[in-house]
């Protein structure tokens, strides 16, 4: 089957609402900052309010997979995405933000039940993002979205460990990675948050070691995952579970595992530290295309860094600057 997409990403399909703030507003509502909280419906709307009351919040069509595969459309690869949305009016602008991206998406939305999920990002002047989420219709993704030509038709279907949370979602995880093995196409995964492993980490290092090809996750998630404070420890454990690994460590820039192979790469340097949202996000897009493109893992690492260099620059989970003219003109 010829390769339509060069990579496709399974998420939660959520509407990105975010807004500058300051600290005094994460204690006025009780937001964990820097962390990710799951809120009831409830609670979203409480906090969207609140969140339009203190600042203008910008409305993109996001989740974490989503903002990786707008990444890999922007450097010029084939990108698709699989993901549920109501069939709501936040629903339908989340179509046509991922359209207007230049992100093929199809999937069949949900009637009649939950909204639209939608995830409320409080920026606060370090940069630092504070996420408090409802996935909504997205938690009713599973198996009967997989579709078998589609999976197929993709170099690489990457999986956003999120949605993980939801056991008809690891059906779908696993559904999908068997059809991708059987076409011969891989599969990579990203661990998405240090709470995420916590609840499922046993699943993890299930799907990792058979049906994992490329695996993404930053320091944290990486020690949380093999219950160990010591990051040499971690990198040994990893080496016997998975083919490849990218592990970002903030400032320090990121370790790519590649067999017996290990790469340091460099951080890119920002132009400033805005919002640190979708830096992970885009560190996956620029290394899943350096490799799509032939980079040396090495090579693609750095494009990586230099792709989460430029969306923590600026508000927003998506690049707003081609990196051709980061890399050509500085």
């Amino acid at each position: 089957m010829p390769i339509k997409y060069d990579v496709l990403g399974i998420g939660n399909a959520i509407m990105d609402v975010i807004a500058p703030v300051n600290d005094a507003f994460l204690e006025q509502n009780t937001i964990e900052k820097g962390g990710m909280t799951l809120i009831d419906e409830t609670r979203a709307l409480q906090l969207h309010k609140a969140l339009s009351g203190a600042s203008e919040p910008q409305e993109v069509a996001g989740g974490s997979a989503a903002n990786t595969l707008v990444g890999i459309a922007e450097l010029g690869l084939k990108a698709g995405y699989v993901g549920k949305v109501a069939g709501d009016a936040l629903g339908k602008r989340f179509v046509t933000g991922m359209q207007a991206a230049n992100v093929d998406y199809g999937t069949k939305p949900l009637l009649g039940k939950d909204a639209t999920a939608r995830c409320l990002i409080a920026v606060t002047p370090d940069g630092e993002r504070s996420m408090s989420t409802f996935l909504g219709a997205s938690v009713q993704f599973g198996p009967s979205d997989i579709v078998k030509s589609q999976v197929q038709s993709a170099g690489i279907t990457y999986l956003e460990g999120y949605l993980f949370d939801q056991e008809k979602a690891k059906a779908a995880f696993v559904k999908a990675s068997e059809f991708a093995q059987a076409a011969d196409r891989k599969v990579a995964l990203t661990l998405s948050d240090t709470f995420c492993v916590d609840r499922h980490r046993a699943s993890f290092k299930h799907l990792i070691k058979n049906h994992v090809d490329i695996l993404f996750a930053n320091e944290t998630e990486l020690l949380s995952l093999y219950e160990t404070d010591n990051f040499d420890a971690a990198i040994k454990a990893l080496r016997k579970d998975c083919k490849v690994a990218c592990v970002t460590r903030s400032e320090k820039g990121s370790v790519i595992i590649d067999g017996k192979n290990l790469h340091e790469v460099p951080v890119a340097k920002a132009s400033s530290v805005t919002d640190t949202t979708g830096a992970g996000d885009q560190y996956a897009a620029g290394v899943l295309s350096g490799h799509v493109m032939g980079m040396s893992w090495a090579e693609a690492g750095y494009l990586g860094s230099q792709c989460a260099a430029e969306v923590i620059s600026h508000y927003g989970a998506r690049p707003e600057r081609a990196i051709h003219d980061i890399i050509v003109n500085g």
